[in-house]
């Protein structure tokens, strides 16, 4: 079967700094964190012929490629389902340069989310069909959602809070070593955690992602080309999206099994073209707009067994030195929310040994994108 399977590589990265309010466009933001990332690569913007980026940005290719310099461009895509999109992004760029639709690619993120408007406040708008199902009987938020599969997980399972807060710690704790992180040297103790106010019982404040402004970018080219970039090549091993059957947003109501999201189905596809498995995996990024996507996610990617991912979180398994740490610069619960793009840059600062939070040694990395949702999946490797 023909695969994706380290034909491409990841060559440069880039972002803005991350807050809760900044005075810059999204468009602006944008085209500074492609630009830092083409200068990190070593690549000039007039050679960037494809884009990819999610169907929530609120930037387009045309624009941006204008701003930028880019040449001719001959590929450009989208990616649906908000936080779901954020790796399909880099997987797109890379089954159109490994077919020879494009030779330079940049996928990006550019939101302001923090002092911008909440996407579910326009109570006048229509609703979609799932908000139909959900919305009218106080499902009104994403937390709110969550919050109703946590409970469930909680009741099947046994999960914990204490669980919860061992995702939100971890992140948290490295965090406090990303001087770019909102929550730098900001800790986290359980006490904190657990005297903290509901945001959508049983998710507390310390459960839910930040808000924030910011923009990252990276760019993606063959893997000849990018052992001349400025950086040791990161691979594109395997890649993957994932839409189960009957999915509804979420809530998932219309499965027989309403824990097994999306995760599951992109799992199968990502290690069904892999040369490695979850044992292999030295490091993980595991989208985390909620603590309990953690656990759900552990158990999709097959890191444990069914209802196993609470247990999992014990001991410090996700910290440094753990069975498997991760979000290495805080995630999107400590670092910043940027619909999980900061969660991919982060892998290649991984495996290119400069992370903040380095794990020795790390050669390979697992990025997820958003459990609950239609998500995608990366599987790098130095």
């Amino acid at each position: 079967m023909a695969t994706l399977k380290d034909a491409t590589a990841i060559a440069g990265i880039g972002q803005t700094a991350f807050a809760k309010h900044l005075p810059e466009s999204e468009k602006t933001l944008a085209c500074r964190a492609i630009l830092a990332a083409l200068d990190d690569a070593g690549v000039s913007p007039a050679e960037v012929d494809a884009f990819a980026s999610y169907t929530m940005e609120e930037t387009d290719e045309v624009e941006i490629a204008k701003a930028i310099g880019a040449g001719d461009v001959t590929f450009f895509s989208k990616a649906g389902y908000g936080g779901g999109g954020s790796c399909a992004t880099v997987a797109h760029l890379a089954a159109a340069i490994a077919t020879g639709q494009a030779n330079v690619g940049v996928a990006w993120r550019s939101r302001k989310r923090g002092s911008g408007p909440r996407p579910w406040k326009n109570t006048t708008a229509q609703l979609p069909t799932p908000g139909q199902w959900t919305r009218p009987f106080g499902l009104l938020r994403p937390a709110d959602e969550i919050g109703m599969l946590t409970r469930r997980y909680m009741h099947e399972y046994g999960a914990t809070r204490d669980h919860l807060f061992n995702v939100a710690l971890a992140c948290r704790n490295r965090a406090n070593q990303n001087p770019a992180a909102v929550m730098y040297e900001r800790p986290l103790t359980r006490e904190t955690y657990m005297t903290s106010r509901w945001i959508s019982e049983p998710l507390c404040l310390f459960d839910n992602c930040l808000e924030t402004d910011g923009a990252l970018a990276c760019v993606v080219v063959g893997a000849g080309r990018a052992r001349d970039c400025r950086h040791r090549p990161v691979y594109v091993h395997s890649v993957a999206q994932g839409l189960p059957a009957q999915h509804h947003g979420m809530v998932n109501y219309w499965n027989d099994d309403p824990l097994a999201g999306p995760a599951w189905t992109a799992a199968r596809q990502l290690w069904k073209t892999a040369d490695l498995g979850p044992q292999d995996i030295d490091v993980a990024q595991i989208y985390d707009a909620f603590t309990p996507l953690v656990p759900l996610s552990l158990e999709g990617y097959g890191f444990c067994g069914r209802g196993e991912g609470g247990p999992f979180t014990e001991g410090g398994a996700l910290e440094i030195g753990g069975r498997l740490p991760l979000n290495t610069g805080g995630g999107g619960l400590s670092e910043a929310y940027v619909h999980g793009f900061n969660l991919i840059n982060e892998g290649v600062k991984q495996l290119r040994g400069v992370s903040t939070a380095q794990v020795q040694g790390a050669s390979t990395c697992l990025v997820t994108a958003g459990e609950g949702v239609p998500t995608s999946a990366l599987l790098l490797r130095s």
